[in-house]
C-alpha cells in the first residue's frame, strides 16, 4: 500500500511559478512510476508529467513543456513538480499518482496508476 500526500499549491499571477511537492509512503517508492495529473473544473483528468524509477527518463504533455520540470528524490521518498512561467490555463487541481512496476507503457493515462493522492488546488491569475 502507498500514500501520496500533495503539497505546494496555491495562487499565483501569471508568469510566476510554484514547486508541487508529493511525499510517498511506503518502503518500496524506488520501484514506481510517478506521474502528475491536473483536472481544471468541468473537464476531465488530464496528463502533465512522469518520471521513472531512477529518473532516466520523463514525459510531459505539449503545454506544458519547457516550463514544468518533474524530479524525484527516492531517499526522500517525494516526487516534486517544478512549474514555471505559468499561465491561467494551467489553474487545476494538480494530482499525485503512483504505477507499480517499472513499465512506463501507457504512462499517460491515468487508469494504469494504482495510487492517488487528494490533489493540490493550483491557481493561476492573469
Amino acid at each position: 500500500q502507498v500514500q501520496l500526500a500533495e503539497s505546494g499549491g496555491g495562487l499565483v499571477q501569471a508568469g510566476g511559478s510554484l514547486r508541487l511537492s508529493c511525499a510517498a509512503s511506503g518502503r518500496t517508492f524506488s520501484s514506481y512510476v510517478m506521474a502528475w495529473f491536473r483536472q481544471a473544473p468541468g473537464k476531465e483528468r488530464e496528463f502533465v508529467a512522469a518520471i521513472t524509477w531512477s529518473a532516466a527518463r520523463t514525459y510531459y504533455t505539449d503545454p506544458v513543456k519547457g516550463r514544468f520540470t518533474i524530479t524525484r528524490d527516492n531517499a526522500k521518498n517525494t516526487v516534486y513538480l517544478q512549474m514555471n512561467s505559468l499561465k491561467p490555463e494551467d489553474t487545476a487541481v494538480y494530482f499525485c499518482a503512483a504505477k507499480m512496476g517499472l513499465s512506463t507503457v501507457n504512462y499517460y493515462s491515468a487508469s494504469v496508476y494504482d495510487y492517488w493522492g487528494q490533489g493540490t488546488q493550483v491557481t493561476v491569475s492573469s
